[in-house]
């Protein structure tokens, strides 16, 4: 039964309800003042008719404004309804205000000069209504954005707006974010019923259970990807236009676009109207890669470790050394003989040396804060790329991800990673064929560092 009734108090748009009961009430009250008037008049009170016949077109007025297109917009097609908003502008509002008071002029001195001068006033609006929807009619939009995108970087993405009409140019047209929509969920609580209040400072005298239905706004699940506005002053007929866009990401994760809105104020800035394009775009921002503190402090010393030289069949050079009994002819360096009159041979380092593995031990919730969290996946995201862009041979491990050797696919992980009980790859983990960067939340102590002596171990927590 509960249920039910939440279901049911969840459908009802209570803000359409309100204005539609306002709407009646002022209406009413109009209705009767109007009837007032009229009495006023047969009774030959000029002053009283006078107040009472402005006074109930006022109230009309002020229905028809406030109340009216809020509700027309919620009685027509929802396709309509949601493709094509308007709202009144600043300017706009001036000049009903101005067309209320030459209607108020006429009824009082029943110039017919003032009623054609209220009826090409109204008239202005209506046709600034119908230019806006002809001017934003036949419109087509297209949003093109980066591929890979990295956390605190901004990029640039562009707009592209075309004019499918034949013959009809469009003016003045701006590309806006849709308009939020507030979502709001009914949830029954349980309470206590007191009498007097507490707040009275005296002892309750009635007490019984009671429920109170909380009014919850539900947030969007993803953040929007463009939050800008880009102008377009003429788009000619069949022709298409492109705009630069500025799009910056503070924070890793998915984005999604859900539509996006064309707007424009053609052709006398009475009316706002805004047409929303259908339109979903996905993108997964990376971590930042950027230099972090906690990077700078543990790349000295990890680079130190792994740079433990020896002699082996690689390609790199490590040094060129005087020539020993032992050496094969095919590493003398004939260069530096000549130069010095004395065999030297060149050193090389062991490839294996330019092989790494970082493992991400993903934490449990609540074992490190958000900041502490961040901070981590910032971290092991600037070590697989500093690596990566050196040369090195890399290869990742991590709950929920295969083992694997493509970077991308790394810090596509790490973008969406949220902390889980099933993070622990450690204790099932050989750390001795290669050597580990180990990204832990454990706390020091709890893991033997000399059992992997191929390894650095990051204790996450601090």
């Amino acid at each position: 039964m509960r249920a039910w009734v939440n279901a049911v108090l969840g459908s009802i748009d209570r803000g359409a309800w309100l204005r539609f009961l306002l709407a009646l009430s002022g209406l009413l009250l109009a209705f009767a003042t109007a009837l007032l008037s009229t009495a006023a008049r047969e009774r030959g009170d000029l002053l009283a008719t006078a107040v009472l016949a402005t006074s109930s077109l006022l109230l009309a007025t002020v229905v028809g404004v406030i109340t009216v297109p809020y509700l027309a917009k919620r009685v027509v097609a929802g396709r309509v309804r949601e493709a094509l908003n308007y709202d009144v502008t600043r300017e706009g509002v001036i000049y009903l205000v101005l067309t209320v008071l030459i209607a108020i002029g006429a009824l009082n001195t029943g110039n017919n000069l003032l009623f054609i001068v209220v009826a090409a006033m109204l008239g202005a609006v209506l046709i600034s209504g119908v230019a806006s929807a002809m001017v934003l009619k036949g419109l087509e939009i297209e949003l093109l954005l980066p591929t890979r995108v990295f956390a605190g970087r901004t990029y640039s993405g562009s707009v592209q707006l075309r004019n499918a009409r034949r013959w009809l140019p469009s003016f003045s047209i701006s590309v806006v974010p849709p308009p939020a929509k507030k979502k709001i969920v009914y949830r029954w609580r349980k309470s206590m019923f007191v009498y007097p209040s507490s707040s009275s400072g005296r002892a309750p005298w009635i007490r019984w259970p009671d429920l109170v239905l909380d009014r919850i706004p539900v947030t969007p699940e993803l953040p929007p990807i463009f939050e800008g506005r880009v102008y377009l002053p003429y788009l000619p007929a069949q022709q298409t236009l492109s705009a630069e866009l500025d799009l910056f990401f503070p924070h890793r994760g998915r984005y999604r676009q859900q539509g996006i809105g064309l707007s424009t104020r053609f052709p006398f800035s009475f009316l706002t109207k805004t047409r929303i394009v259908p339109l979903i775009e996905d993108v997964l921002v990376y971590p930042s890669v950027e230099p972090t503190p906690e990077f700078l402090e543990v790349l000295p010393m990890i680079s130190g470790e792994m740079e433990s030289y020896v002699r082996g069949r690689g390609n790199d050079l490590y040094l060129i050394r005087d020539y020993q009994p032992e050496d094969t002819a095919r590493h003398v360096d004939w260069k530096s003989t000549a130069k010095v009159g004395q065999l030297k041979v060149r050193e090389f380092t062991r490839e294996d040396e330019r092989k790494l593995r970082i493992v991400f031990e993903n934490p449990r919730p609540g074992e490190l804060s958000e900041d502490d969290y961040e901070s981590a996946i910032a971290l092991a995201a600037s070590l697989a790329w500093h690596f990566a862009s050196e040369g090195t041979e890399l290869s990742f491990i991590a709950a929920g991800f295969p083992q694997d050797t493509e970077l991308y696919h790394f810090l596509e992980y790490l973008a969406d990673v949220q902390p889980s009980e099933s993070g622990a790859v450690l204790d099932n983990l050989s750390l001795m064929d290669e050597y580990n960067i180990v990204l832990t939340a454990r706390p020091r102590g709890s893991i033997s560092t000399s059992a992997w002596e191929s390894s650095y171990v990051i204790f996450l927590q601090k």
